[in-house]
């Protein structure tokens, strides 16, 4: 199995990253060694586990849908084999750097080391969760092409199984051939697996020489035009509908609201992350009519711009934009017509279900993560 990965190379204060091939190991291989950071706080070698009679590597990460789905199967096949003399570590090789915002659209967290922390905590995972984002040294050695794709060692750290962990693709439960437990369960009779390799399938690993994707689609954003539409209170009354199959985040913001101002790059950021999905962002300012350029200017400095992705169903909508500026004088009138709960603090967020329902609101500058929670939660 042979995949194209990045190598480092420096030039005085210049790194430029390039493709070479790798090959993932072949059964039999040796285990790489490898000394790594934990989200426990703790580096781990391979070397700490030499008293296990077996050995389950898994690389995975933190956004990719496969891996999310493979966590719970992950924690079980380790709970179910730790006291058999089994140890199971699990490796990130993805570089944070690497990965574009529309590649997030699954996931509340991204990749980084950081990121790692929360989701082992929040997973309450009971195994080493370690980085190798920085170098991707260990993922080169193991040849992991993908996430997850699981390596499994005997007690002379011999490679006897790697591949996927079973047949039920992005299915949280076990289902099909489960290849890892039978691959485990061989290995500890001293026997060679029915079956020695699979195709792991899953997101690709996100190697440093993806970096320059992320650059070139970041200015593909700043290039795209930013609009600005006025809105009527029968103009509200039809964004609160939500006559679509989208899931519509609503952010009621002005100029000069400190709040507003501060929360506005991570509401770019959360837009730019779902935008792949049936999910569109919508900002109505508050600030006076008379004050458009304002506002406008604000917004394109914020890179606003509606994603092209959603650029033909809001035209279907009869629609030119996905920022709006409220031009009626009685401000309760929106209110009314959007949320009738919201006490008129600024800045306001909702989100609306398909069919008009608000499924969530907050009041104040929002937490990013729960607010990404709640839309992952919305489009599931």
């Amino acid at each position: 199995m042979k995949l194209l990965l990045p190598a480092f190379f420096a030039f005085a204060s210049v790194s430029l990253f390039a493709q070479e091939e790798v090959k993932t190991l072949s059964i039999g291989a040796e285990a790489p060694s490898f000394t790594l950071p934990g989200t426990d706080g703790q580096d781990h070698s391979l070397s700490d586990f030499s008293e296990a009679k077996a050995l389950v590597v898994v690389f995975t990460c933190n956004h990719c849908p496969d891996a999310r789905a493979a966590r719970d199967k992950v924690k079980t096949i380790h709970a179910d084999y730790q006291d058999d003399g089994v140890a199971l570590i699990a490796i990130s090789g993805n570089d944070e750097k690497a990965l574009r915002l529309d590649e997030i659209g699954y996931s509340v967290y991204g990749d980084s080391f950081e990121d790692m922390k929360k989701v082992a905590e929040e997973e309450n995972y009971q195994f080493p969760y370690l980085y190798d984002g920085e170098k991707q040294d260990v993922s080169r050695a193991y040849g992991a092409v993908s996430t997850p794709h699981v390596f499994v060692f005997d007690a002379d750290r011999k490679l006897t199984y790697t591949g996927r962990i079973d047949d039920a693709r992005r299915k949280t439960e076990e289902t099909g051939r489960l290849y890892l437990r039978e691959a485990i369960e061989a290995t500890l009779k001293g026997e060679k697996p029915a079956t020695e390799t699979t195709r792991p399938f899953g997101c690709s690993t996100k190697w440093s020489y993806k970096r320059d994707s992320v650059t070139k689609a970041n200015e593909r954003w700043a290039a795209l035009p930013v609009t600005l539409s006025e809105l009527t209170e029968e103009g509200a009354k039809e964004l609160a509908k939500n006559e679509t199959d989208k899931l519509r985040v609503i952010n009621f913001w002005a100029t000069t609201c400190g709040p507003c101002v501060a929360e506005f790059p991570d509401l770019i950021e959360t837009y730019r992350r779902f935008q792949t999905r049936d999910f569109e962002l919508i900002t109505i300012s508050t600030d006076p009519v008379d004050e458009k350029a304002k506002v406008e200017s604000f917004l394109k400095k914020q890179q606003a711009a509606l994603s092209p992705r959603t650029v033909d169903s809001v035209k279907e909508e009869g629609r030119e934009s996905n920022n709006y500026l409220y031009t009626g004088d009685n401000l309760d009138k929106l209110a009314e017509a959007i949320d009738a709960d919201w006490n008129g603090a600024l800045p306001h967020t909702v989100i609306i279900a398909p069919g008009g329902e608000i499924v969530w609101s907050h009041t104040g500058k929002f937490d990013p993560v729960e607010l990404r929670r709640a839309i992952v939660k919305g489009l599931e």
